[in-house]
């Protein structure tokens, strides 16, 4: 990694990926952002690029304020960076004169200029030049004229890294510096030059050497004794580490941070060292002299000793959330799929996970090949081909489990797909999520079903993160937040088993098609939140059991999407939505006759039909189901969120937007 102090020097970057932000603590979530980068540059074909500022912002715009103390030095953080694989750290330095700038100023005379990025990735709160006035739609404004996209960190993705660095901050503030390490990913360190102290610790035979830290605003942790490793030059040492203002010796010197190293007689005052923190001792403590002063600073170095003879942590968050989960195949005919792909959905699981296959009367040997392969794993043999929909709904009547995963046949897993998703349902308000899906054909695009998120247009119409219509993208980690989205997809569907039977479970006519999206729907409407989690990774193989590009498909397509938006838009809508909905499906099948698909118009034509003569049917299952969301209810409506206020047809056949940032960039509702 190339670190970079002046801008006048900057190289001509290629294809630049850029990030923006002070990055204090580098903690896990600023690392999982720094991995995005990497992603993006490497898929690309570019160079990763991290911008931060020195002096931080605050220190110069709010001069008076004392209570900034920063996690990681700005060496501290180039280090984490290069450690993350970034290629290049700019560190801007942070003037009156630079905060000046206008917004305009600031995308012309400084991204442009210094880094004429391909792609510039910020939060959704991302405020930038004279007075903050810079916003993210602002940037995108100019994103078109100047010829880069911006990639947004959602909200939740942003909330969470601000917490976890004031979770870092509140942990070293009371010594819990082991709390502090699980959520850095790594231990806290302290750097600084050993200065002269009072010599006192020689006099008892705790020699210590006085450490000031190379910035003034660097986080000290609370007052206590600290089990310490101690970097010098290339030697590691071990000793123990005190912070506090020495009340047993009550010298007035407020406080001071004193090292004693272990077996170590070296002259350094004058040396540089650093400091690594492995665990706290004890709180501060006035004794009695300094006879008893030494006999505590014994047992002190004891039990510094016995903390850094222990393993080293592991630094992996402890998360001993282990819901029984549920992973469910419904099968039909589907014999080549499950040998090719249960083996490794078994190998995949969790303790605290099983899989069970749901048999919808197959004509094909199926049930005898899972009988001989795999008779440890439980078969469900339904009496009659149910269907997609109703399938799920009769076999999950017979499993028992806290979180369902209603997994497609022809589904690759990944080794850690389950538990990339499961932590996430601790957020009671969670009531279904997905993973990332790529095209089992092609690993570096998403495929058709669900790709890394679903979402809705104004019209009912569903779309992806990653696909609209047909049109599938090239994954270059472009999506890889997680986000809350519309729908999640029915090809890996996560969610609370008690929630999916509260509300009714798919609806039994519809058969295959947007049962997930009236699902999801509802639960929105009950005030539960739907994630998109692509840490966890699967590939499909899509139209394994129905294809895509039937009139088959294309008639549960429009009646399904037609009766799901009937159900669960409010009635104010639907007195302007259905009539505009039925004239773009009077479009769609004029494309299908300028395409000579026929048998598309039929479909639309029937799908139609269907609606109309079971108009009594839907709007009993309206209230039937308005009862069960009432009843399931624990917040506001969601439905806003993961939905567009325009019309996606609109943009993909007028606009010729093929990709989702098109779309997505002024559109969404937040709640």
């Amino acid at each position: 990694m190339k670190v970079h102090y002046q801008l006048e020097n900057l190289p001509r970057f290629h294809r630049a990926i850029i990030t923006i932000g002070s990055f204090d603590g580098v903690h896990r979530g600023h690392q999982q952002l720094l991995a995005r980068i990497r992603r993006l540059a490497e898929r690309r074909g570019g160079e990763s690029i991290v911008i931060t500022f020195d002096p931080h912002p605050r220190s110069v715009l709010l001069p008076d304020d004392d209570s900034l103390r920063l996690l990681t030095t700005t060496p501290e953080k180039a280090a984490c960076c290069e450690a993350a694989g970034i290629d290049h750290f700019v560190v801007v330095p942070f003037t009156t004169a630079f905060s000046q700038q206008t917004p305009e100023e600031y995308i012309r005379n400084f991204l442009i200029k210094r880094f004429n990025p391909e792609r510039i990735v910020v939060g959704y709160d991302h405020h930038f030049g004279k007075d903050r006035k810079g916003n993210l739609a602002y940037l995108r404004y100019h994103g078109e004229e100047l010829g880069y996209e911006v990639i947004e960190i959602d909200a939740q993705e942003v909330n969470d890294i601000t917490v976890s660095s004031t979770k870092v901050r509140n942990a070293l503030l009371e010594g819990e510096v082991n709390e502090a390490e699980t959520l850095l990913g790594r231990p806290y360190e302290i750097t600084g030059t050993v200065i002269e102290g009072r010599k006192i610790g020689r006099t008892i035979g705790f020699p210590t050497a006085n450490i000031e830290p190379f910035h003034r605003l660097k986080l000290i942790p609370q007052n206590g004794i600290y089990a310490v490793r101690v970097k010098w030059l290339a030697r590691t040492l071990e000793g123990m580490l005190y912070i506090g203002d020495r009340p047993s010796l009550n010298d007035g010197r407020g406080v001071v941070i004193e090292l004693n190293i272990f077996d170590f007689e070296e002259d350094i005052y004058g040396e540089t060292l650093t400091v690594i923190f492995a665990g706290r001792l004890r709180g501060d403590l006035e004794l009695d002299g300094l006879e008893a002063l030494k006999a505590q600073l014994s047992r002190d170095e004891g039990a510094a000793r016995q903390v850094l003879a222990a393993p080293q942590r592991a630094n992996e968050p402890t998360d001993h959330y282990a819901p029984d989960t549920a992973v469910v195949i419904l099968n039909y005919n589907g014999r080549g799929f499950l040998e090719e792909y249960l083996p490794g959905v078994i190998d995949s699981l969790p303790p605290y996970a099983r899989v069970i296959v749901a048999d919808n009367l197959s004509t094909d040997d199926s049930v005898t090949w899972m009988k001989e392969t795999h008779p440890g794993v439980e078969l469900i043999e339904l009496p009659e081909n149910y269907g997609f929909a109703n399938g799920y709904n009769m076999a999950m009547m017979q499993v028992e489990s806290e979180i369902y995963v209603l997994l497609n046949s022809d589904v690759r897993v990944t080794p850690d797909w389950i538990t990339g998703i499961i932590p996430l349902f601790k957020d009671k308000t969670i009531g279904a999520a997905q993973p990332k899906i790529l095209a089992e054909a092609d690993h570096d695009r998403f495929e058709y079903a669900g790709a890394a998120g679903g979402y809705l247009d104004y019209l009912g119409y569903p779309f992806c993160r990653g696909r609209i219509f047909t049109h599938t993208e090239r994954d270059e980690g472009q999506y890889d937040g997680r986000s809350e989205i519309f729908w999640a997809t029915g090809a890996a569907f996560f969610c609370r088993a008690d929630l999916f039977h509260a509300l009714g479970g798919f609806e039994p006519e519809y058969f295959a098609h947007a049962e997930e999206i009236d699902l999801c729907w509802r639960m929105k409407r009950a005030g539960y939140k739907i994630m998109a989690e692509p840490a966890s990774v699967v590939y499909h193989v899509g139209g394994g059991t129905l294809n895509y590009n039937t009139p088959r498909k294309t008639y549960l397509n429009f009646r399904n999407t037609l009766t799901t938006c009937f159900k669960n838009e409010p009635i104010s809508r639907l007195v302007w939505w259905l009539p505009v909905r039925l004239f773009l499906d009077g479009v769609a099948g004029i494309l299908f006759l300028t395409q000579g698909n026929f048998a598309h118009i039929g479909s639309i034509f029937w799908a139609h039909m269907h609606f109309y003569r079971n108009l009594g049917l839907w709007l009993n299952r309206r209230k039937e189901r308005r009862e069960q969301i009432m009843t399931a209810k624990i917040g506001e409506d969601r439905a806003e969120v993961g939905r567009v206020a325009d019309s996606i047809i609109l943009h993909y056949y007028l606009l010729g937007h093929r990709r989702f940032a098109e779309v997505y960039q002024k559109q969404v509702k937040e709640r």
